[in-house]
């Protein structure tokens, strides 16, 4: 019998002090920087525990000042944070980087992170029972990057192997290609993560530098093995593919034994109706997420890879709201965190993907990387909006603010 997961979600990443000038303009030119924390996996970790769910960080930090204040800062949000180690011989990951985005040619980033304490995490210093303690466990493709013992870490909880007890496996590609070596590890490293994960999100542009695909439909060609695939497409929204439409939260399952790089023969997908229920993503009709599920374009079919799989694919569209962009700091992580906290409550799939652009939102008309979480029922009452009043919706600074009946939150 599978003992109860102690928490919902495991996020497991280097997070760092971030430092940013205190005004804009280039690094040379700043007087003094504004600290905080930042961290791809720490991130998501924050926003889902902000929304409510049990969340624990596991990572290293140094037995340094910085350290003290990642901790501080993590935990702040409601984390769990008992098993991040403190290593005395290795420092905390410090960066500093501009207020423009990352592909505004005047964007600088400068890490200091080479033999960072987090770069020590490997297979030998992360026990596997630690990391599989959640009902999901989240990765990205920057601890892979970190260090070869980090990549073997990533590539031991992301693998299929038999008999074993895994939680639903997240991993987010979060392709940063000044932390690789060269190219041809990271398309290594991220391609086989992802294809051993049960979830992965992907930028349609990091994704074809990364591993080469152009476009939704060709990822999902070359990754069939996930049974969810998120292609965010920025501004433009995102398609997710899903093997089965889960319709239920993710259970701890385990995992039979499978051909290399194949699903293992019964094993359901995350949150998969049971037996008879009905095979769409959609809402019954009349609840709040029915509005999410309407006119969105889900077909089934199979690509090419996707048609050696048990069952077709579901393919879902959905746009993103209009966002008046403050930053774009974090919106990936918290796109994510939205996403997964949908999938922790058993929503449909349409009904994810409009969370995850809430979240998204949340983040880019806000600074920082940690942007406030709007009230629940507001997130809920706008993810439930029909077709036409999503496509009018329009968000900008301060909307997380609203409460759930708030008109300053609106279509127009």
């Amino acid at each position: 019998m599978t003992a109860a997961p102690e928490v919902d979600v495991v996020c497991l990443g280097e997070s760092m002090v971030v430092l940013r000038p205190s005004r804009p303009g280039r690094l040379a030119d700043a007087p003094s920087f504004t600290r905080s924390a930042g961290g791809a996996e720490s991130n998501v970790a924050c926003a889902l525990a902000a929304a409510g769910h049990r969340v624990r960080w596991i990572s290293r930090v140094g037995a340094d000042g910085f350290g003290d204040h990642l901790l501080a800062a993590v935990a702040a949000h409601g984390v769990d944070v008992s098993a991040v180690r403190r290593d005395p011989h290795r420092p905390t990951g410090v960066y500093f980087r501009t207020a423009a985005d990352r592909a505004d040619p005047a964007y600088e980033v400068v890490y200091h992170r080479a033999g960072s304490a987090a770069s020590a995490m490997s297979p030998h210093t992360v026990p596997y029972e630690e990391a599989a303690a959640g009902r999901v466990l989240h990765l990205s493709g920057v601890t892979a990057a970190l260090s070869p013992g980090c990549r073997a870490l990533v590539a031991a909880l992301t693998a299929r192997r038999p008999g074993r007890s895994r939680p639903l496996v997240s991993f987010d590609l979060n392709h940063r290609p000044a932390l690789w070596p060269d190219p041809a590890t990271a398309r290594r490293a991220l391609g086989g993560a992802a294809r051993g994960a049960d979830l992965v999100f992907a930028g349609a542009d990091e994704a074809a530098e990364a591993l080469g695909p152009r476009g939704a439909d060709a990822l999902r060609a070359a990754l069939p093995e996930p049974d969810v695939l998120v292609v965010k497409e920025g501004a433009r929204g995102a398609t997710l593919f899903a093997r089965t439409p889960p319709t239920g939260p993710p259970p701890t399952r385990a995992v039979t034994a499978a051909p290399p790089g194949a699903p293992a023969p019964g094993a359901p997908a995350p949150g998969a109706a049971p037996s008879g229920a009905a095979p769409s993503g959609a809402a019954p009709s009349g609840t709040a997420a029915s509005g999410a599920a309407a006119g969105e374009a889900a077909t089934r079919r199979a690509t090419p890879a996707a048609a050696l799989l048990r069952t077709p694919d579901v393919r879902i569209s959905v746009p993103a709201p209009r966002v008046d962009v403050v930053s774009y700091a974090g919106a990936g992580d918290a796109f994510a965190a939205g996403f997964l906290a949908a999938t922790l409550r058993g929503l449909p799939l349409a009904a994810r993907l409009r969370h995850g652009h809430l979240a998204a939102a949340a983040a880019l008309t806000a600074p920082g990387d940690l942007a406030p979480v709007p009230d629940g029922a507001l997130v809920d009452r706008l993810a439930g909006l029909d077709g036409a009043a999503w496509g009018r919706l329009r968000l900008g600074p301060g909307w997380t603010e609203a409460g759930p009946d708030d008109e300053e939150v609106r279509t127009r």
